[in-house]
């Protein structure tokens, strides 16, 4: 409970101190700085130099004591410069499967003099070290595992620096607001007949169309050979008599792709669906995708594959 109360502190704070934005500029705000392991150890050194001066009365040992105290100072400032005035930019994040890791891109700007030897990476784990040059650029990704679909937001990253002399460690907690779109992890298997076939007779034409998977337009009375599956048993339990559902039919020779043509759970279907996407788009054939709150198609090619993954991505995410 106190961790998590801290925790809920610290991020508080942190959205008052660096706000999150899709491009930070570093300053005097935004940079934290403190001695490092090795500069605590080289100030532990310093005071027992200045002890034994003092025993001592040794002129020499003031000097050294001084002089090396002073560059502990003045690596203060070049530490902090090396991160001052540096730029971060959200790069594009392109999407993935669940499963693959995401990768994030940073774009890192000088408007002045060159970083030397700048670290990003997420919180506890392995940060990779780059050098800006002076009024130039460079890009580093950064990546994370993704375990299910949907949107992955990417956490605060950590920028830090140690040059000149690694005595004093200089940091700084960006928020970018990048996200990577997770789609599912594709599944091999067969489609059964009810999730929809390619009409090319009109015999599976007529068994698609008999599914109710096109667009609603109303009922009508029941005429010898329609589907049973069609009817409308409410009306009829309330003595309206026989009547069947009316579809619109989707015209051409498209393969359905019906989620609720499938078995299984929602996310072993979404694979399934996930994984025939792919292969009817590599083959350039024309397919609609039917999801219980929306129909995308009849259609093909890249734009139609995009929307029919990102349909797939963020159905009822957060349910």
């Amino acid at each position: 409970m106190l961790a998590e109360r801290a925790n809920h502190f610290r991020e508080r704070w942190m959205n008052r101190r660096s706000p999150a934005a899709d491009s930070v500029r570093l300053t005097q705000r935004r940079i934290f700085i403190i001695p490092s392991r090795v500069g605590l150890g080289f100030c532990l050194s310093l005071l027992l130099m200045l002890l034994a001066a003092v025993n001592y009365q040794n002129s020499l040992a003031y000097a050294l004591t001084f002089l090396l105290g002073s560059v502990f100072l003045v690596s203060i400032l070049h530490t902090f410069r090396n991160l001052a005035g540096l730029s971060l930019r959200a790069g594009t994040v392109p999407a993935v499967f669940a499963g693959e890791q995401a990768s994030f891109r940073v774009h890192l700007t000088s408007e002045g003099q060159a970083h030397q030897a700048v670290a990003l990476g997420w919180t506890n784990g392995p940060l990779q070290t780059l050098d800006v040059p002076a009024e130039g650029a460079c890009e580093a990704v950064l990546t994370l595992p993704t375990e299910r679909r949907g949107w992955l937001r990417a956490p605060r990253m950590r920028v830090e620096s140690r040059f000149p002399l690694g005595l004093l460690v200089a940091w700084s907690w960006v928020d970018l607001q990048q996200r990577a779109l997770v789609y599912p992890r594709p599944l091999r298997g067969e489609l059964p007949w009810s999730a929809g076939r390619a009409m090319d007779s009109e015999e599976q034409g007529q068994r698609l169309q008999s599914l109710g998977a096109d667009d609603y337009q109303g009922l009508r009375a029941y005429q010898p050979g329609d589907s049973r599956c069609r009817l409308h048993w409410k009306a009829y339990s309330r003595g309206q008599g026989l009547l069947v559902k009316e579809f619109a039919a989707f015209g051409g020779g498209e393969l359905l792709l019906d989620f609720d043509g499938l078995e299984g759970d929602q996310e072993s279907r979404l694979s399934l669906l996930c994984h025939w996407v792919l292969q009817l788009s590599s083959s350039q054939q024309r397919f609609v995708l039917r999801l219980p709150d929306r129909v995308l198609g009849p259609g093909s090619g890249e734009a139609h594959r995009s929307a029919c993954l990102q349909a797939l991505a963020l159905f009822r995410e957060g349910e």
